[in-house]
């Protein structure tokens, strides 16, 4: 009889090994979403550098956090006022054909922020000009991105894609930030709109040579009225989906701001340089890839995983909040990362395996309204309160949001589900 106590065998170790990586990444098995995935962490890496960028730019030319935060208001103010329509486009739409035209659009504005930083002193009004067309563009193609992962891998490998769609962002949002860093202290900020702009070349060829046929594509569904209001409804009759929604409301606003609150903290309460910015922003992101590659192996994708990531992320924001220094916010971003996405994954992902395949473009589109919203009106409200009370406030604030978002959902979760969440 063989001696249960024995070391395992290196091979069997490595099996189990395998069957956990297979797991975890076992939806790249489907070559239209492999091509997808590529093209966007690409992409999506080159978005990130142009984000920061702007930020720094806008942050350099006023020295304003609230200037800061407007930028932030002409990011997302079209998404508020487009994408929940634009939504209901997606779900009627072919979705490939109209990612070449916003995939073509967002390319140009890259563009044009790139003529725009070449200049010897680059206007405030056309930068927020540009970052508005940005967002008119970002209304219709968000959408349009999130409900195609749908099309691309069978019902079985969604909750999995949905994941690796949160993990390849902040994959993007470690590698945007630091090369934004790098590049603007050695060659400027135009070379940074230049390269992201030459990115969505990535995107657009994983487009082309997809293969349709291997696309699960619904019926054709013609333009009837009430489309928004439909999916209203829809959110409302289901506790899981309008529980969520609402929490996504407070925190998108107050808590999830980060590329508005970070570089304050960092200039204002921890007086360092942009550098240190982009640093802190990929140790964000950091953790949002270290906890989402185990969201992806392990599927949490439940409400109360929502509920716990939500208090998990506000006790973090305020634990970075009190960092007296960079060698402690570090540590302390790291883990607000990790939470982060705990919430933020399982929030799309509940959409994406709760809700008709038949809403999922309005359901979504309508989850980005909340984030548009929250971005755009809690953007200067937060450089606002920087401006008054120091770089530290909009933290202390977002993670008071959080915590109490959180006690929101355990209590409403209690009252319409009976299952308790936080004990």
């Amino acid at each position: 009889m063989p001696d249960e106590t024995q070391t395992p065998k290196p091979g069997a170790t490595r099996g189990k090994f395998g069957k956990s990586i297979n797991k975890t990444f076992y939806s790249l098995r489907n070559r239209n979403y492999r091509l997808y995935f590529t093209g966007q962490l690409i992409s999506v890496t080159g978005n990130w550098l142009t984000n920061v960028a702007l930020t720094l730019l806008v942050l350099k030319v006023t020295g304003s956090g609230f200037a800061v935060g407007l930028l932030a208001a002409f990011q997302y103010g079209p998404i508020l006022l487009l994408t929940a329509w634009a939504g209901a486009l997606a779900d009627r739409a072919d979705k490939r054909h109209l990612l070449f035209v916003t995939q073509t659009l967002e390319m140009c504005q890259s563009a044009g922020l790139a003529v725009m930083a070449f200049l010897p002193h680059p206007p405030l009004a056309g930068l927020y000009a540009l970052a508005a067309a940005g967002g008119l563009f970002l209304a219709f193609d968000n959408p349009l991105r999130r409900s195609f992962v749908t099309e691309m891998v069978p019902p079985e490998d969604i909750p999995n894609a949905v994941v690796l769609n949160s993990v390849m962002f902040n994959i993007a949002r470690i590698a945007g930030p630091a090369l934004a860093g790098l590049l603007i202290v050695t060659v400027g900020f135009g070379w940074c709109f230049a390269i992201d702009a030459g990115t969505y070349l990535a995107v657009l060829y994983g487009l082309y040579i997809m293969r349709p046929s291997e696309l699960r594509r619904h019926a054709h569904r013609p333009r009837v009225k009430g489309e928004v209001r439909e999916g209203l409804r829809y959110i409302a009759s289901m506790p899981s989906l309008w529980i969520s929604f609402a929490m996504v409301a407070a925190i998108q606003m107050l808590s999830y701001n980060f590329s508005t609150t970070l570089p304050l903290f960092v200039t204002k309460a921890l007086h360092s340089s942009p550098g240190t910015f982009t640093l802190l922003y990929s140790t964000l992101s950091l953790g949002a890839v270290v906890s989402g590659l185990i969201v992806a192996q392990r599927g949490l994708v439940q409400l109360r995983y929502i509920i716990i990531g939500a208090f998990a992320m506000g006790t973090c924001m305020l634990l970075l909040s009190s960092a007296p220094n960079i060698g402690s916010a570090v540590p302390a971003v790291f883990l607000t990362g990790a939470s982060a996405i705990v919430f933020l994954t399982a929030t799309t992902a509940i959409i994406q395996v709760e809700g008709k395949h038949e809403m999922h473009g309005r359901l979504l589109a309508l989850q980005s309204v909340l984030t548009g919203a929250g971005s755009a009106l809690g953007g200067p409200i937060l450089g606002w309160l920087a401006d008054a009370r120091g770089g530290r406030a909009p933290l202390v604030l977002g993670g008071a949001v959080c915590v109490a978002a959180a006690i929101f959902g355990n209590f409403a979760n209690r009252r319409y589900n009976r299952k308790p969440i936080i004990p």
